[in-house]
């Protein structure tokens, strides 16, 4: 794949050495990544500087980290991922053709969610998930997210929120300007496996009822746990 050198990446991190390395390995060449720590103990930052990425410090909270992240990018179009989160190839291939296109600078895309894991529960999840896209338009960070920084300033970036940021700026997005691209973001299922398939799924459900019927953000992510 050619280089890129036109967009820029932008990673949120809080303890996420997990899954950082794979991320990272898997991103093209010669573009500008962001790792943006909330302040992680574990070997986050050791990774990330072993990578040669550029590394930013902020407050915890995904919505701040990566409004901070996209406020030093210098590239003109934003890839923000999630730090277990890596594109296939597919994804990939899909992502240059549409920053190649200079149609596409007022539409945001995202890409096909794809769970790690072999269990059957893996393949009905990712049901659910194009089926929330399709029929709501509504798809998470996990999905990944293009965006034109001049379409970015015009919704007003990212919200410094705990949680659901993602939701809040794909709303303001709306489904006129936001694309579904071939290709999977592939994300850890480490989250359904440490509280369970069911569970993890129910409290998706729940925090995002909530957030619907008027609960702020924050109560919201102490029901999540961050």
């Amino acid at each position: 794949m050619t280089p890129l050198p036109s967009l820029a990446v932008i990673i949120p991190t809080l303890n996420a050495a997990a899954g950082l390395s794979g991320t990272l390995n898997g991103l093209p060449s010669d573009v500008q990544t962001i790792v943006v720590d909330g302040g992680s103990t574990d070997a986050t930052l050791e990774i990330a500087k072993a990578a040669g990425v550029e590394i930013l410090k902020a407050a915890p909270g995904r919505g701040g980290q990566l409004r901070a992240g996209a406020g030093v990018a210098t590239a003109n179009w934003l890839l923000f991922l999630h730090a277990d989160t890596r594109l296939d190839d597919p994804a990939l291939d899909a992502l240059q053709a549409h920053i190649a296109d200079e149609g596409q600078t007022g539409t945001a895309a995202v890409f096909g969610f794809k769970l790690d894991d072999r269990a059957w529960q893996a393949r009905l999840l990712e049901i659910g998930v194009r089926l929330r896209v399709a029929l709501l338009a509504l798809p998470y960070g996990d999905q990944g997210l293009l965006i034109h920084r001049r379409l970015y300033d015009e919704i007003g970036g990212f919200a410094p929120l705990p949680l659901m940021e993602d939701v809040d700026l794909v709303r303001r997005l709306g489904r006129r300007r936001l694309r579904l691209l071939p290709g999977h973001a592939l994300t850890s299922a480490a989250r359904w496996h440490r509280r369970g398939w069911l569970q993890q799924s129910l409290l998706n459900l729940r925090c995002l009822a909530l957030y619907f019927l008027g609960a702020s953000p924050e109560r919201i992510a102490r029901l999540y746990g961050r």
